[in-house]
């Protein structure tokens, strides 16, 4: 007959006796489709900051090359506008094309994290569907999601990154670089504008 005033048994966190081992449950395995699902993860968002640093620094593929981008700052209210304009289209392109290839993926998701954040405070208050408007939120909060994304699962096994500390050990390494990404976001928004 079983106790029934014995406490629920959540492992360590109640219970009076430790749980017991369940010997016919099989170990979670490491699934290649999660590799391959980050890969395609690193590919897309990645590819588009490529594509929008690109933009930014050369006006490559319409875009407004980096007269036009340090015009739009200062219209932000940004200081030292030009500098900055250099520093977010360079800071895109390289960062971008780190995540795609999987190499200092923390590194570069809080970097990008960072920019995202910007973005999104920026426009706070604009639409959010681009349908409705295309300076809305939409784009930047969906970009924000998936360097965030990143930054807390990694490269996965299918980067330059395979075996690294960061991959092997991910939630110092998570905290690290995400308050590192936030800070630098705060000092933007607060320092240079």
């Amino acid at each position: 007959m079983t106790d029934p005033t014995r406490q629920f048994d959540i492992g360590t966190l109640g219970g009076t006796r430790p749980p017991a081992e369940d010997t016919d449950r099989r170990p979670v395995a490491w699934s290649g489709g999660a590799d391959v699902g980050m890969l395609l993860l690193r590919l897309g968002v990645g590819g588009i900051f490529v594509a929008h640093g690109l933009q930014k620094v050369f006006g490559m593929w319409g875009g407004r090359g980096i007269g036009e981008t340090t015009t739009i700052l200062t219209d932000l209210g940004f200081r030292q506008a030009s500098t900055l304009a250099w520093a977010l289209g360079f800071g895109e392109l390289i960062l971008g094309a780190m995540l795609v290839v999987g190499l200092f993926t923390p590194l570069a998701a809080a970097g990008l994290l960072a920019v995202k954040i910007c973005a999104v405070v920026v426009k706070w208050g604009s639409p959010f569907f681009v349908a409705v408007s295309p300076n809305a939120l939409e784009l930047d909060v969906a970009l924000g999601a998936g360097v965030a994304a990143l930054l807390f699962v990694g490269a996965g096994r299918i980067s330059l990154d395979s075996g690294r500390t960061w991959q092997r050990r991910p939630v110092p390494w998570t905290v690290l670089f995400l308050v590192l990404g936030v800070a630098v976001a705060v000092a933007v928004l607060f320092g240079l504008r």
